[in-house]
């Protein structure tokens, strides 16, 4: 009998339940708690470990020519515990050969000949390479990298940009962005091993923090932009220009640096016959750029830490004739200060932010590649908010996008509403929300719809990808935000972010995290929403008004744990409002029984779930 309390007793003080509800553990994840590298606390474990590189790339660009030459250095260091027998690459941009596996179709332009590794050396060793893969290679190691040991890698490569630019690719003839455009060392983790995942043109990534040095070479007249630090301003600018963009670190009020005008005289450069722009940066997951000779330059920079005065550059550059990022700078200072300040709260951790006018809608470390929206200036704003939340999760917390798309770009969606009630209203966000993200979920019924958002991003297609990544992992993440209210949500998110930035979190991190910073066990929660084929569908089935009462009896026919407000209309055409949480719906998630206050004569009483849009609203209504 003691010794049944004392584990009574031991689970009180590790804040669980004895009643509380298992989360399913995949058999990997399980054995990830077993080897310490991850625990059920929500902190990493006593032995977690993640591997990284430290790469030092040079390119030559030379529009029109679509070819990129490209050289690598890259000291890749195995934190791990285990003797590395191979070494597995990413080559990205091999999705764009005509035989690459692919999501769906895509036009003649979009293919090319992908990446040819010219050498490789490891460790001084010429070691043969087959370029006739997909977008992963694996290689055998001459000698196994041993635990806590590491290997020097120097490769040679060229490939051709797709003439259809989407992601990356030519954007107009004077005019690339690169992105994945460099051989990098896939992923090895505690919990799968190497990251064995092709890329089909859908999916997004899953990349180590390195350390990165980025020489970029391109001829005379042409602007870079890259991620990270640009280290030598003065060598590749005109020094009016070079003071200029200086002079933005340091303005909140928008610099053009270089405008189309100056840009056609061909004098903002320096004037040798090529210059190497060179950008770094550190304990970083990627690094992209673009350029251009002809685009126009905007640039200020914003406060992002209050306390200790830091502020980051932002600049965009772009076709002088897209009319919406001629606001594409004040777009920048508005979210930069708004994610640094209010959700999440967390200053923005880098010191440049780049919106670069391509074609992509995209999101990387310290750029956003996004299309021209002409002249819907509200739209373009909402798209690139998304986009530069996305800093955040998936680039701050290292999120395994491959596999749990949810886990950034709910995040995204949710932070981009939030932005959005500051800019535009309440309503103006509830509207978009509704009809960019929730409607097209709510009004299909098919099957693939209601795959739990747990499920694998590699695994799901179409809008089942779509709706658990985006939509619905956004009204969960809002619906856990109204069940803690605001003060306890942002502890949760402050400490899940404070013990996993710069790591690689899974969702059970995620969700033990919470679980512990809120000092109550949410799996009820995280089970009803994340590992159910849950929809959203209250129903009213019974209402009795009696004096000053109304009892109300609520059918849950969807399942979802959701808040909504009871809206009681009365016949002098007043009404009243009580909001519920998802906390009503804890011990029983299938049907529920509500008490309510009337003070007049009722006309109707209706479940509104707001953003938690019904599946059937028709059964959301009684009338008297």
């Amino acid at each position: 009998m003691k010794r049944c309390f004392n584990i009574l007793l031991l689970l009180c003080m590790a804040g669980l339940s004895v009643n509380a509800q298992q989360l399913y553990e995949p058999r990997n994840i399980r054995k990830a708690y077993e080897n310490n590298t991850r625990s059920r606390s929500g902190n990493p474990g006593s032995k977690y470990w993640q591997n990284k590189g430290r790469y030092d790339i040079h390119i030559t660009v030379a529009p029109p020519s679509p070819t990129v030459y490209g050289k690598e250095s890259v000291t890749y260091i195995n934190n791990s515990p285990d003797a590395l027998q191979t070494l597995v690459f990413h080559l990205i941009c091999n999705v764009h050969k005509p035989q690459a596996p692919r999501s769906g179709y895509v036009s003649k332009d979009y293919l090319a000949s992908g990446v040819v590794i010219d050498t490789l050396l490891i460790n001084g060793s010429l070691v043969p390479f087959n370029n006739d893969i997909g977008t992963v290679g694996v290689v055998n190691l001459p000698t196994p990298l041993g635990a806590k040991d590491s290997l020097q890698l120097k490769i040679s490569w060229h490939y051709d940009l797709s003439l259809e630019s989407g992601r990356e690719g030519i954007i107009d003839s004077a005019t690339y962005f690169l992105a994945y455009y460099y051989p990098r060392v896939a992923v090895y983790d505690d919990y799968n091993g190497w990251d064995m995942l092709e890329h089909n043109g859908r999916a997004e990534f899953y990349n180590d923090f390195n350390d990165y040095r980025v020489a970029v070479k391109v001829p005379k007249n042409y602007v870079v932009w890259g991620t990270g630090n640009l280290l030598n301003a003065d060598e590749v600018l005109q020094p009016a220009y070079a003071a200029r963009l200086k002079s933005s670190y340091n303005s909140d009020s928008l610099v053009h640096i270089a405008t189309k005008a100056e840009m056609a005289t061909g004098k903002v450069t320096q004037q040798q016959d090529w210059n190497t722009w060179k950008f770094s940066y550190d304990h970083i997951t990627d690094v992209t750029l673009g350029l251009s000779s002809h685009y126009t330059w905007d640039a200020a920079s914003v406060m992002v830490d209050s306390t200790t005065r830091r502020r980051s550059s932002i600049q965009a550059a772009y076709n002088d004739t897209a009319y919406d990022f001629h606001s594409s700078i004040r777009f920048a200072h508005n979210a930069l200060n708004w994610f640094s300040h209010q959700w999440p709260g967390v200053a923005y951790p880098y010191p440049v932010m780049t919106a670069f006018q391509g074609y992509g809608d995209m999101e990387y470390p310290m750029m956003v590649n996004d299309g021209s929206m002409g002249k819907n200036l509200s739209f373009a704003q909402f798209l690139q908010d998304h986009e530069m939340a996305h800093t955040y999760f998936p680039f701050y917390m290292g999120i395994n996008e491959s596999r749990y798309a949810f886990m950034d770009e709910g995040w995204a969606t949710t932070f981009e509403y939030l932005a959005r009630i500051n800019e535009k209203g309440k309503n103006s966000a509830d509207d978009l929300y509704k009809r960019f993200r929730i409607a097209y979920y709510t009004n299909d019924p098919s099957a693939e719809e209601d795959q739990p958002i747990i499920s694998m991003s590699n695994q799901v297609s179409g809008l089942g990808y779509g709706n658990n990544s985006y939509g619905k992992a956004s009204l969960a993440y809002l619906a856990v935000k109204d069940l803690l209210g605001d003060m306890v949500f942002r502890k949760c998110l402050h400490t899940y972010m404070d013990k996993w930035n710069g790591k690689h979190p899974i969702p059970w991190d995620f969700f033990n995290s919470f679980n512990a910073a809120a000092g109550q066990d949410l799996n009820w929660f995280w089970q009803n929403w994340f590992f159910t084929n849950h929809y959203i569908d209250l129903a009213l089935t019974q209402v009795q008004v009696k004096g000053k009462t109304a009892s109300l009896q609520i059918k849950n026919t969807g399942g979802f744990a959701i808040p909504f407000d009871v809206v009681v209309n009365y016949t002098d055409g007043s009404k009243s409002s009580v909001h519920k949480t998802p906390e009503v719906w804890k011990k029983n998630d299938k049907s529920l029984q509500l008490t309510v206050p009337v003070n007049k004569a009722v006309a109707s009483i209706t479940l509104d779930g707001n953003l938690f849009m019904d599946a059937t609203p028709a059964d959301n209504t009684w009338k008297k």
